[in-house]
């Protein structure tokens, strides 16, 4: 089992110093918005993934007026003691260990603390566009298989340099061709993998994923969930060939698997065009439970689940269906936060699980 057991948390976003101790596997944050209850989910994800799952820059997490921030969690992983202590530098410098060994590179530290997060802005996963489940599907990939993580750090790097040297081909008005061939081959064997990857790992996941919307709707619907790849199509090499004029004009590699896309239909519409929110919603807890369960499988045991203000607008009979899955029907710790303390208890004792509220 993998159970967060307390965090300190030292100039991180709102809090300036503050630790906390979680004496159950449910346990409950509440308090009004803007006090620090995402921000405290967001310190765990960062101990799980070495990143914030809300902004992109690292300087962006520290305390307002601070310099670097500093972060120690407690964690029983295999009914075994670890510390994890993130530390982002005056000068920028970020480093992680684990019971004081300090990790060469953060992603051999993906996966060790797998973790599942449903925010309000993970609406954009069903209604935004394909990098968004692309983000998805990688962050989900890489928590299970190291290799898939290492092919796509690669693979990211050369697409880079790729693009890079197109920008100076229309800089210049000259081609280095030979250096783009060197580039096309150096893409092609991570390219493969990826899809590879992706292609065989979609063929039981999206079954799983559909399964559970219809359970969550609580009514057949007609969706339907594809894997859409250019590599479906051809070999990664040919398609490379084939656009290297396009991409020369547009001054960035148009195909690859940095293209690809989950499709998403109800009947024969594009879901997103057609479907409520309610359906949307079900939808995204859909993705998340699948995801959740196939890490499960994968490591033998649960991930943390972190749940930040999921309940908005949803009605009470969604509330008890989706707390009965994560916390009844999924054995792993659980962190929600809401605004409304009586809601959350009163839903929580109907279930009869302990749980504990951290009021802030």
């Amino acid at each position: 089992m993998l159970q967060v057991s307390s965090i300190s948390i030292l100039q991180f976003k709102n809090y300036s110093a503050r630790s906390f101790s979680f004496t159950e596997r449910v346990v409950g944050i509440c308090g009004k918005n803007g006090v620090g209850k995402t921000n405290l989910l967001d310190a765990i994800h960062y101990l799980c993934f070495t990143k914030s799952y809300f902004t992109r820059l690292d300087a962006n997490n520290v305390q307002q007026g601070k310099n670097g921030f500093r972060l120690e969690g407690n964690f029983i992983l295999q009914d075994k003691p670890e510390k994890a202590v993130c530390v982002l530098r005056e000068t920028g410098r970020k480093e992680l260990s684990i019971n004081d060994q300090a990790y060469e590179k953060f992603s051999q530290h993906i996966g060790r603390y797998p973790c599942v997060i449903i925010a309000p802005d993970d609406a954009e996963l069903i209604t935004g566009d394909s990098k968004e489940r692309r983000t998805f599907l990688d962050s989900l990939l890489s928590q299970l298989d190291p290799d898939y993580l290492q092919q796509l750090i690669v693979y990211k790097k050369v697409t880079e340099q790729r693009n890079s040297l197109l920008k100076l081909f229309a800089e210049t008005g000259t081609k280095d061709l030979s250096l783009l061939d060197v580039l096309d081959e150096q893409l092609v064997k991570p390219g493969g993998v990826i899809f590879n990857k992706r292609k065989e790992f979609l063929v039981s996941f999206l079954p799983i994923a559909k399964h559970l919307y219809q359970e969550i709707a609580q009514q057949p619907e007609d969706i339907s969930l594809f894997y859409e790849s250019d590599l479906l199509h051809a070999s990664f090499a040919e398609l490379l060939k084939a656009s290297r004029q396009k991409d020369c004009l547009a001054q960035r590699s148009t195909v690859g698997v940095h293209k690809d896309d989950l499709e998403i239909n109800f009947g024969k519409q594009l879901f997103k065009n057609i479907a409520s929110q309610g359906q949307r919603k079900s939808l995204l807890f859909a993705l998340k439970l699948a995801e959740m369960e196939v890490i499960r499988k994968e490591k033998h045991f649960a991930p943390l689940l972190l749940l930040d203000d999921v309940f908005e607008k949803l009605d009470e009979e969604r509330i008890s269906n989706l707390l009965r899955k994560v916390c009844m029907e999924n054995e792993g710790q659980v962190f929600i936060t809401d605004t409304n303390e009586e809601r959350l208890t009163d839903h929580l004792e109907a279930l009869s699980v302990n749980y504990q509220v951290i009021k802030l």
